[in-house]
């Protein structure tokens, strides 16, 4: 990228904006207020947590082969250090809100300590939570708390508030998403299959030798979805994760080539990417409830 514009600072993002800091840690901005002041870079990073509102109804989006049901405004959620790519460049008055919160002010606290809990900041942008209308009520009141504890005087509980204030919103936004996967389930349904044929093919072809155990980032990347989204797609539709979904075709593919007894235990552990048989025996019998050989004797 030619122009990145990287923030470490909440104060520095918020002079960047041309509005006040109330809180080192934490800020709230309506983008119809602002006045962006510094030459429109190609992509920004942010060292703290930021959620980005965009409050205005995108057309006909769409997901794959499906359209979105829930236009009435878009979250997009990023951890700190992400990057965010700037497409469309052109000088313009941006609508919409952004909540943004330092790691350090959750230190101590529980939200602290559950942070990564909260796995959609570590989505894609594309994989952003799109609302209902009453879900974006609910939204702008729990940004609307955060933004009266920034304005009142700085006491022993605004922090305390804000904090918790910031935990209500993305507990709200966990249910929000869960609503998202249900609503697509088509979708979901799509990827699972296509997850699937992906680990068949996978394990039936020379890969295993040459790159070893398929990794989730591996078939996260082959279906176009962040690790993170991709993990929680696959938990909420079949309530294992994908991990697991690999180990449980890995098995399969083991016992039907235990089963030609033309293979030795140690050739089928290499044809699977173990690089030492004694590792595929110790997971095969952990899974399966014996040893290879005992099962090669039982079939």
């Amino acid at each position: 990228m030619d122009n990145i514009r990287i923030y470490k600072t909440i104060d520095e993002y918020n002079k960047a904006m041309g509005i006040e800091t109330l809180h080192p840690l934490v800020s709230f901005i309506d983008f119809s207020k602002t006045t962006y002041n510094e030459e429109l870079p190609s992509a920004q990073s942010f060292g703290f947590y930021t959620v980005f509102l965009k409050d205005m109804k995108c057309g006909d989006l769409k997901y794959g082969r499906n359209y979105y049901d829930y236009q009435e405004g878009t979250l997009v959620f990023l951890a700190p250090n992400q990057v965010l790519s700037i497409e469309n460049r052109q000088p313009h008055q941006p609508k919409g809100w952004a909540l943004m919160f330092h790691p350090d002010l959750l230190k101590g606290s529980s939200l602290g300590r559950s942070i990564q809990n909260y796995t959609f900041f570590l989505y894609e942008v594309y994989e952003a939570l799109h609302l209902s209308e009453q879900e974006r009520k609910i939204v702008l009141e729990c940004f609307n708390n955060i933004q009266l504890e920034l304005n009142h005087n700085i006491d022993n509980h605004s922090q305390k508030l804000i904090i918790s204030n910031i935990e209500l919103f993305l507990n709200y936004c966990t249910r929000f998403y869960e609503r998202q996967f249900i609503t697509r389930k088509h979708t979901n349904s799509d990827i699972l299959s296509r997850f699937e044929k992906l680990l068949n093919i996978y394990f039936r072809s020379d890969l295993p030798q040459s790159s070893g155990l398929p990794t989730v980032k591996y078939c996260a990347d082959k279906l176009n979805l962040s690790p993170n989204y991709f993990g929680d797609l696959v938990k909420k539709e079949t309530g294992k994760s994908p991990r697991e979904h690999i180990q449980l075709q890995l098995i399969e593919v083991a016992k039907e080539k235990i089963c030609d007894k033309s293979k030795s235990v140690s050739q089928i552990a290499y044809e699977l990417g173990f690089e030492y048989p004694q590792h595929f025996s110790r997971f095969f019998k952990r899974c399966v409830g014996v040893t290879p050989n005992e099962y090669k004797e039982s079939v």
